[in-house]
């Protein structure tokens, strides 16, 4: 027996020497020595089972639908939360909730791609409200739409919508069977066929509830209507112009008011303006591009003596001399108004020298348009007398009007003797060489005043902030004085 024990131990100690040493692995490459556990699935690791809070961000994340959890949770948790929530919950979970600008931000980027989100204050969840709004006033279709659908959206978005810019409005689906129906009888009302019950969509179920509101923009047209086209695409009917009457009149928070290129004649500006007296915030409105007259001028003249109108653009409409006469008469005692459009009518001599002369009692116009309105000699000679006397305009252009060579004498005349005025654009007027380098003279000269002047109020100001210890307000003056340094070294030179 011990023969064999020997023998076999031999046996052994020879089969070890031709197998080749087995290399030790360290603990740290061998993932084997890294578990606690070696299961069947050898990429399990016990450094990858998540913490117990990372699992409840995920299912508050997931279930967030159903329970909306947000406020409860720690700063830095809701933030997770937050950057993990999808920008395609509804609106009614997420819009009195969220108020994180990075979670709107992502919505908005995912609706429109990138923007420009300096034109709504700044503000991305601003920005999608009022956007998301004016699509789906913008996509109402009369008597198909439910106005419930917008209704809806009241309670959701009436704290962010300050602007709304609707640039087109859907008319009614006709219905090609009435209408064939209707063609072949003698009147509509035999085949019972009364129309829609509205022409556009009503803003009288919505403005007064839009209790932040402030800039209306409409169009009352059809954009991209391609082969399409038809006249009725783009009518402001008589109802429209009651019901946008009567929601304008509502809406208390109303600054701005623009309806532009929406066909608006003498009686639905009547309309409208009637609705507008006394209107306690309104500071400016817009009839540019429309069909107004001079009955209609006459109603925006009444206007401006019985509001608190800032800018007034009524530029590319029909208004003729008897309508620039009402609204120079409005001027001559109007004490708010500081900027007016009446370029593109057809004033002529007679509209502009009334204008001119209100402007010899009014004390408060800065910014005057009286370009393209076929003046001539007599408005130049008028108009100069209003630069010698007239010490608030600043801004004046005349250009497209046939002044002529001795209505331009006339003009530079009265440039000589103004100290105010920092832009004259007379270009296309038919002046002579000569009095338009005189008038680039004398503004450039209005212009180094302004500056002086407003350096010399910015330094004195802020040797007063610096004296009562207002550090703040001392570093804003001194910046602004710096900068209005810079501008008058510039204009001296």
């Amino acid at each position: 027996m011990s023969e064999f024990a020997d023998r076999l131990e031999e046996s052994s100690e020879a089969q070890v020497e031709m197998c080749p040493p087995v290399a030790k692995l360290e603990p740290a490459v061998d993932p084997r020595r890294m578990r606690r556990i070696i299961a069947e699935d050898t990429q399990w690791s016990l450094a990858l089972v998540p913490l117990l809070r990372d699992l409840c961000l995920q299912s508050i994340v997931k279930n967030f639908e159903e329970k909306p959890i947000l406020n409860e949770l720690l700063p830095h948790h809701k933030t997770v939360v937050l950057e993990k929530l999808s920008p395609n919950l509804p609106l009614h979970i997420t819009a009195n909730l969220i108020t994180d600008e990075n979670y709107w931000k992502r919505c908005c980027i995912q609706r429109w791609g990138l923007s420009d989100v300096s034109t709504y204050g700044y503000s991305w969840k601003r920005m999608f409200f009022e956007r998301h709004l004016q699509k789906v006033i913008e996509l109402f279709i009369p008597d198909v739409t439910d106005p419930q659908s917008v209704l809806e959206l009241v309670p959701l978005c009436k704290n962010y919508v300050q602007k709304l810019d609707i640039t087109q409005l859907l008319p009614p689906v006709k219905d090609p069977q009435k209408l064939e129906e209707a063609d072949g009888s003698d009147s509509v009302s035999e085949v019972g066929f009364d129309g829609p019950s509205i022409d556009h969509f009503d803003f009288g179920i919505l403005l007064n509830k839009l209790t932040k509101l402030e800039e209306l923009h409409v169009v009352y047209g059809v954009k991209g209507c391609g082969m399409n086209f038809e006249w009725n695409l783009f009518e402001f009917t008589h109802r429209d112009c009651q019901a946008l009457a009567e929601a304008l009149k509502s809406c208390k928070s109303l600054k701005v008011f623009r309806i532009h290129q929406s066909k608006v004649s003498d009686e639905k500006c009547r309309t409208l303006v009637s609705k507008l007296l006394d209107h306690p915030s309104l500071r400016h409105l817009s009839f540019s591009h429309n069909m107004i007259g001079d009955r209609g001028a006459r109603a925006i003249g009444k206007l401006l003596n019985n509001s608190k109108l800032e800018k007034l653009n009524v530029c590319d409409n029909k208004i003729r001399g008897p309508g620039a006469r009402a609204i120079a008469h409005a001027l001559c005692s109007n004490t708010t108004l500081i900027s007016l459009n009446l370029r593109l009518n057809q004033l002529g001599d007679e509209g502009g020298q009334a204008i001119a002369e209100a402007l010899l009692y009014n004390e408060t116009l800065e910014s005057l348009h009286l370009g393209a309105n076929e003046m001539t000699e007599p408005t130049a000679t008028a108009l100069s007398q209003v630069l010698v006397q007239n010490k608030t305009l600043k801004n004046i252009n005349v250009s497209c009007n046939r002044l002529g060579v001795d209505g331009g004498k006339v003009f530079e005349e009265g440039m000589s003797h103004n100290r105010t005025l920092l832009e004259c654009d007379i270009r296309l007027t038919e002046l002579l060489e000569n009095a338009i380098s005189t008038h680039e003279a004398q503004v450039r000269r209005s212009r180094e005043i302004c500056i002086k002047v407003s350096w010399r109020k910015c330094l004195s100001q802020c040797n007063n902030y610096r004296e009562t210890g207002d550090l703040h307000q001392y570093c804003v003056m001194r910046v602004s004085t710096s900068l209005l340094s810079l501008n008058r070294t510039y204009t001296v030179v």
